[in-house]
C-alpha cells in the first residue's frame, strides 16, 4: 500500500486544503501527519514544542511519516519540516511527491502574522522566509510534480494535480 500523492510544502502552501479536495476528487482518503502527531501526543503541536521540545516533536513526526507511507493509499500531507529528516527523504523515494509552491507574501497572508505555529512565533515573515530558503532545495529535489498555489483557486490546483497524477 502506498499513497497516491504525498504533499509537501511550506506553511501556507495549502497542503491540508488542497490535499482534502484532491483526495475527494480522486475518491480516496486524506491523511495529515501533523494530525497523526497530535493524536499520538494527545495535544497540539504548539504544546508539544513548548512542553517537550522540537527534537521530541521531530521524532514523533518521523514515526508518523513512516507509518503513513507504509499504511495509507490516499493523499498524504506532511508537515512543512518533515522533509528535513534524511530518513524521511529516503522513505519518500519511489513515492509521488507533490511540492505545493507558494510565494512568501501569499504564505504570510494565509498563515497570518499571529500564527500559532511554533516556528513562526517571533517574526512570522522573517521566520517563514528562513524556512523557505532552508527547505526549498529539498522540496524541489523530492518533487515529481510541482504546483504553484499562489493566487490560484483550490479548484484550479486540484484539477492540475488530478490530471498530473493520472499521467504519472
Amino acid at each position: 500500500m502506498s499513497p497516491r500523492a504525498v504533499l509537501v510544502g511550506p506553511p501556507g502552501s495549502g497542503k491540508t486544503t488542497i490535499g482534502t479536495a484532491l483526495a475527494e476528487a480522486l475518491g480516496v482518503e486524506f491523511r495529515d501527519t501533523d494530525a497523526d502527531v497530535e493524536a499520538k501526543a494527545g495535544k497540539p503541536i504548539s504544546e508539544i514544542f513548548i512542553d517537550d521540545g522540537e527534537q521530541y516533536f521531530r521524532a514523533l513526526e518521523r514515526e508518523a511519516v513512516r507509518e503513513a507511507l507504509a499504511g495509507h493509499d490516499g493523499v498524504l500531507a506532511l508537515g512543512g519540516g518533515a522533509v528535513l529528516a534524511a530518513e524521511t527523504q529516503e522513505l519518500l523515494a519511489g513515492h509521488t511527491v507533490v511540492y505545493l509552491e507558494v510565494s512568501l507574501s501569499e504564505a504570510v497572508k494565509r498563515v497570518g502574522l499571529n500564527s500559532a505555529r511554533p516556528l513562526l512565533v517571533l517574526n512570522p515573515r522573517s521566520q517563514l522566509r528562513r524556512l523557505l530558503e532552508e527547505r526549498l532545495p529539498i522540496y524541489r529535489r523530492l518533487a515529481k510534480i510541482t504546483a504553484d498555489t499562489t493566487e490560484r483557486s483550490e479548484e484550479e490546483v486540484v484539477a492540475e494535480l488530478a490530471a498530473a497524477l493520472k499521467e504519472s
